[in-house]
This record gives structure tokens, sequence and C-alpha cells, in this order.
């Protein structure tokens, strides 16, 4: 590793995203194609994807460092980019708590720890206070949509089963692979109290319900015929800073009897901000003022 870190290319969305978190993104020199978040992200030169980046792109950009991790990225990348003289981190998030210790250890690795000190610690004292505020609720049982068609949810040793009993809930699934597939037939059986999806976009869950009660497997699902279809941020499935938000939303919507007082807060705080808004916004954009 050279003393000092001033040029830094991340060969994952994660990665990135954890860059910025520390305040670094001045120090980022390029990112992969699929590196979206935050938005500043999709300005920087891309060497191309995560599984098969270009090594002539990331050489070009003279990096102090890269940084992989090895539940995405290829040994060979890693290898090929040590014989060519570039320092390579690699790190490998298994739990919200491994994510902590990996966000600390990479600002260290780049001459942030102060920073990664900071920020670790904030993202503690919010999980600690959700834990405090959970309690002793009951586990939630839902069905974390990963991909639908062929249906694929989460085996028990990701960090999404892990950051789902952060939020107080557990999978229906009980599978040591990482993203079983099943059948709509199983999923009818096992009868989950929430379905979880992921988007980027606050219509998701509504878009999605109505989307579900119009098949004839899914509609026969209590989960769906109650509404209890939630849509939670692609920040779920990355294990970068913005899974500690993507947990409080998910907690919040799995537990309506516990954050009540504060969803109704939150809703009434949104209906002001769209009603100040419609004289200035097109009227197909107020959800999201996209």
């Amino acid at each position: 590793m050279p003393a000092e870190v001033k040029r830094i290319v991340t060969l994952a969305p994660n990665l990135t995203e954890t860059v910025y978190a520390l305040g670094l993104g001045d120090r980022l020199a390029g990112d992969t194609d699929y590196c979206d978040t935050p938005a500043a992200a999709k300005t920087k030169p891309h060497v191309g994807n995560p599984q098969n980046p270009s090594l002539e792109a990331i050489v070009a950009l003279h990096p102090d460092v890269v940084l992989a991790t090895t539940s995405i990225n290829r040994l060979e990348t890693a290898d090929a980019l040590k014989r060519l003289g570039i320092a390579v981190y690699t790190s490998d998030a298994r739990t919200v708590r491994g994510m902590l210790e990996s966000t600390a250890r990479m600002a260290e690795v780049i001459g942030a720890g102060q920073q990664g000190t900071e920020l670790v610690g904030k993202m503690r004292e919010r999980l600690d206070a959700l834990h405090t505020k959970l309690g002793d609720r009951p586990m939630v049982h839902v069905l974390f949509v990963v991909w639908e068609d062929p249906l694929i949810t989460i085996g028990q040793n990701t960090f999404i089963a892990d950051a789902l009993r952060w939020a107080g809930a557990e999978s229906v699934v009980l599978s040591k692979q990482n993203w079983p597939t099943l059948s709509l037939e199983e999923v009818v059986r096992l009868q989950p109290d929430y379905i979880v999806f992921t988007s980027d976009h606050g219509e998701g869950a509504t878009t999605q319900l109505a989307d579900l009660r119009s098949r004839p497997a899914w509609k026969d699902l209590e989960a769906v015929e109650m509404g209890h279809v939630v849509d939670v941020s692609e920040e779920a499935v990355r294990p970068s800073p913005g899974l500690v938000d993507a947990i409080e939303q998910l907690a919040r919507q799995l537990h309506p009897e516990v954050f009540g007082a504060e969803n109704r807060i939150q809703h009434l705080n949104y209906e002001v901000h769209v009603i100040a808004a419609q004289n200035t916004i097109p009227r197909e954009c107020e959800l999201c003022a996209r």
C-alpha cells in the first residue's frame, strides 16, 4: 500500500457508496458501470462491469489502490492488478456488523481513519436505538424477493438475512444456499406475513400489490389480501452504509405498531411537501419530484 492514497478505483457499487459516505468522493478516480449511488458516481470514469473490468482502463486511471470485494469480483482480476504493481484491498461483509467493521478497516486503508470512526459510530448508534425500540417484539416472517422469474429469495447466511433480523424480521425460507429458488406453491404453503421487494422508486409497493392481486397464485396469499407488500430501498441488497437506512425503513413498515406516531408525522410532512410543490412540479412527478 502507498503511504498516501489520493486516487481510488472501486470495483463494486457498495464500495463506491462507502467511499462517498466517508466524504472521499473527490479521491474516486473511477468505478464500474453498475455504480449508481450516489448520483455523482455515475459521472466518474467507468472501468467496465465488476466481473470483468478492463485492466487497461484501471491502469490508465493511475490508482493508488483498487477496492474490491470477494463476493462479486474475481480473484483473477486482483492477481492481474497485483502483477501490474497496483495495490488491491478486498473485503467481504457477510453481516451488518461485518459491514461496519469493513467500513472502518477500509477507511484506515485509504487514510480516512477519523472519518471511518465517526461514520461507523453514528451507524452503531442508529442500530442500537432500533434494537432497543423493537425490544422483544415477535419476528415478522417475510418472503424477500431477490428475483421474480424464476422466484429467488435469500438463504440464512446472507447479509440480507442478517439485515432482516435487525429490522425485526426473518425469512420464511430456511436454506443454506445463499440464493435459493422456490415455487409459488411453496410460497402459498409458507404464507409469509409480508412480501418484500426492492425498488429505487417510492411507488413500488403500490404497483407491486396491484400486480400481485391480478395473478392467480399470488392473490391467494394472505399477505397480498391484507396489503402486506413492502417496497424497500435497493440499499437493502448492498453491504454499505446505506444498508442502515434500508433497515430502518423496513422496520417502520414491518412494525407499524412500534413506529406508528413517527410514520404518521412522516406522512403528514410528505403531504405538506406535495401540496407546496404542486405549483412548481408537473402533476405526474408529484410522488417523487423527479
